[in-house]
């Protein structure tokens, strides 16, 4: 059977923004963007996004380490996202991704996010995201 994986991603969202936007502003390579938003009709809004991820991790998940070194690399850059948030009505958000084991032997890793995670994610008016899903249906 499967063992637990984990990956943590911080995202801006919003309406009718190109990505590229966003990366040469904060100056942050993202790890996946998506430019629908970008060339959708305003009276037919579609959402864009533009996204840094932690790699996959298996195993033994510390979901707070985790989010801190996510958070560690776009810490630097706090004043310019709060920029291109207001200036592009952008939703930031940290989304955390656990897909559980069935098996029974294996632990369930502890979900929680340590002083500066939640102090960052404050400071920006982002808000966090937790989706949980099984390896295997039952």
């Amino acid at each position: 059977m499967a063992g637990n994986q984990a990956r943590a991603h911080f995202t801006l969202a919003g309406y009718h923004f190109n990505p590229d936007v966003i990366t040469k502003h904060i100056g942050i390579q993202p790890t996946s963007v998506d430019a629908s938003g970008a060339h959708s009709e305003l009276s037919k809004p579609v959402l864009s996004s533009w996204e840094l991820s932690t790699e996959t991790v298996t195993g033994d998940i510390d979901v707070y380490k985790l989010t801190d070194d996510l958070i560690k690399k776009i810490e630097p850059a706090k004043d310019k996202i709060l920029e291109i948030c207001k200036s592009h009505n952008l939703s930031p958000r940290i989304d955390l991704v656990l897909v559980l084991s069935v098996d029974k032997t294996e632990s369930v890793p502890d979900v929680g996010f340590g002083a500066r995670t939640i102090r960052f994610l404050a400071d920006i008016g982002a808000f966090i995201n937790v989706d949980y899903q099984l390896s295997e249906r039952i």
